[in-house]
């Protein structure tokens, strides 16, 4: 595995050390080890059931390890009470698989949302901040439409400028390309272009899709049989002599070969 500390000077936002966790005999996370600098996009891939989920789940407080320590802006979040979690909680932003849009709500109010919760903006000023968030994302034009009336590249980007909306220090995605076609994987990368570019954000983005992972990872990393095997910039990533990756790798490039053209 490539040295995951680095001799940069950025300092790490996400840092996991040693963390295990188990669900009766199943031992889920066997010592994981990622360290995500500060501005940077790292790129999470590995097959289903090898503890991607579960490890996000530690990083938003939903879960205790069982050994390990998960820091988040130098914060061991172990340590917190729920005030403090939800203190941490309000540097992340997540976008979440399904997107989790309320479809009841306008796109407006859908990104209106957290800043309702949680601020005490008066109506103005939240006009202005989800006017902003939504011209960002080139979704001024849809305001007024429903979850329900969008397609699946629009409704991923207003679960962005929601999840951004706070500007939030960290962005969380989980498998945000999931089922989409070339096209709205290709808006989905944008998104997290954008993330980066316009926030300064910290992105750690859960994902199996390896092509979308060379395009937008700043570092990639490979989590097999609950361990962080591999970790390092995409081209270092590409020729590792590791077996789960050259075997991960192998396995996606056969997949495309046999898609139809």
């Amino acid at each position: 595995m490539s040295d995951t500390s680095g001799s940069s000077a950025r300092k790490p936002m996400i840092e996991v050390r040693g963390l295990c966790k188990s669900f009766g005999d199943q031992e889920v996370l066997r010592g994981v080890d990622l360290v995500v600098e500060e501005g940077t996009t790292c790129v999470l891939m590995g097959v289903s059931g090898s503890g991607k989920t579960v490890l996000m789940k530690h990083l938003v407080g939903l879960m205790q390890p069982d050994q390990g320590t998960v820091k988040i802006d130098g914060e061991d979040i172990v340590q917190l009470d729920e005030a403090g979690l939800d203190r941490l909680r309000r540097k992340l932003g997540i976008l979440f698989q399904a997107n989790a849009l309320f479809d009841s709500l306008t796109v407006f109010d859908n990104v209106a949302f957290p800043l309702r919760e949680r601020t005490k903006m008066s109506e103005a000023e939240i006009r202005e901040a989800v006017s902003k968030s939504l011209a960002v994302v080139g979704l001024t034009h849809a305001a007024q439409r429903f979850p329900g009336e969008l397609s699946g590249g629009m409704q991923k980007r207003v679960g962005f400028a929601r999840a951004a909306i706070l500007q939030p220090h960290i962005l969380l995605y989980d498998d945000p390309t999931a089922g989409l076609d070339p096209l709205t994987t290709a808006s989905v990368n944008e998104v997290i272009f954008t993330g980066k570019q316009q926030l300064g954000a910290t992105s750690l983005v859960i994902s199996p899709d390896v092509a979308s992972a060379f395009k937008v990872g700043d570092t990639l990393a490979l989590m097999h049989e609950g361990r962080v095997v591999e970790m390092g910039p995409p081209e270092e990533f590409r020729r590792s002599e590791h077996p789960a990756v050259k075997a991960f790798l192998h396995t996606w490039l056969q997949r495309q070969a046999q898609r139809p053209r």
